[in-house]
């Protein structure tokens, strides 16, 4: 597959892809078996398998004692971008003080255009807008739009509901200011991957119930939804073998909610799957691999979604772990849910 690509996703690491990189023979030593001692590989689709086998430094679950390392690795890692879409940066007030962005605006002389909040990936421990900003600029570069990237406080250091206000806020610095940049606000989406795709998930939960700031779709790629999974609903063993795995889940939930995950009380609106009313959502999207340990819990919100009146696209990738479309950026399978993904993004800003 080449160099892998070394930014996107607040996943960490020199490959940007989760507080994973360690050792080379963690790959498979950090996870358990599945039963029957089945190889973990028969479920992998074998264009995603090589690459996966192949991974520079192997992957390993982030936890209190190597967190800091993983921060320090993040933060050398170098950063790939398109130099024809080189974001900027600025600050925007919020309840907390104000919160650090990177716009991108591949059209700064036009009006009305489409605009996008991408919120980072990570566990929720993890990233930084700049460690994510490929795909920051995928984004720009697929709609036209303007892209504001939030640089959110990490956890543990901040417990929810610091994050979402600052999500918050970044949503509604755009749209008070939409004219001033050339952004229609009428056509704002909100956009995230993994964590980023459950942060992306309590903004629009949020923007609902304050009735203060409309969002026109949300494209949600293999989000973090559930503090549950890995805890107290455990997935079968050949679910979650690569990448992002039971004991990371634990962790990052743990750490954004302040309390253990899958605890019977959490924060209202901390945990997009534990909100009863997902009614009067925005449209939106949802692509999951079939072994990512998200599995379930997206098929689950995306079935509570269609069964509450929103407008809802699933689409699945068979034999597609964590992360594949970083691991494996030149598999079909990845070309096809990039396109997938950025068609809806695109059709939601009522763009085709």
């Amino acid at each position: 597959m080449g160099t892998p690509e070394l930014t996107r996703r607040g996943f960490v690491g020199r490959a940007g892809l989760a507080p994973l990189l360690v050792s080379a023979a963690s790959v498979q030593n950090a996870q358990a078996a599945p039963a029957g001692n089945i190889d973990p590989y028969a479920y992998v689709d074998p264009e995603l398998a090589a690459p996966l086998k192949n991974w520079p430094g192997g992957f390993d679950a982030p936890n209190a004692g190597n967190l800091a390392a993983m921060r320090a690795r993040d933060a050398l890692s170098p950063t790939l971008s398109a130099p024809e879409l080189q974001p900027r940066k600025a600050k925007v007030p919020g309840r907390g003080g104000d919160v650090a962005v990177l716009i991108i605006d591949p059209k700064p002389a036009q009006k009305n255009k489409p605009a996008v909040i991408y919120i980072h990936g990570g566990g929720y421990v993890l990233g930084t807008a700049g460690t994510s900003v490929r795909l920051a600029q995928e984004i720009a570069k697929s709609t036209e739009g303007l892209v504001v990237s939030v640089d959110y406080t990490l956890a543990p250091e901040a417990v929810f509901p610091t994050s979402l206000e600052q999500n918050y806020a970044a949503l509604a610095w755009l749209h008070k200011n939409a004219g001033q940049l050339g952004v229609d606000a009428a056509k704002i989406a909100i956009c995230g991957d993994s964590a980023g795709g459950g942060h992306a998930a309590m903004l629009a939960i949020a923007a609902r119930d304050r009735k203060e700031f409309a969002i026109a779709f949300q494209c949600l790629i293999y989000p973090m939804l559930d503090d549950r999974t890995g805890s107290t609903h455990r997935v079968p063993s050949h679910i979650g073998h690569f990448v992002w795995t039971e004991a990371a889940n634990k962790f990052g939930w743990s750490s954004l909610l302040g309390v253990p995950a899958g605890s019977a009380s959490v924060p209202p609106g901390s945990v997009p799957a534990r909100v009863k009313d997902l009614s009067g959502l925005p449209p939106t999207f949802i692509g999951i691999g079939s072994i990512d340990l998200f599995c379930e819990e997206d098929m689950e919100y995306a079935k509570r979604l269609a069964l509450s009146g929103v407008s809802t696209e699933l689409f699945v990738v068979p034999g597609a772990y964590h992360g594949f479309d970083i691991v494996a950026p030149d598999a079909r399978a990845t070309v096809q849910f990039k396109a997938l993904w950025q068609s809806a993004l695109r059709r939601g800003l009522g763009q085709q």
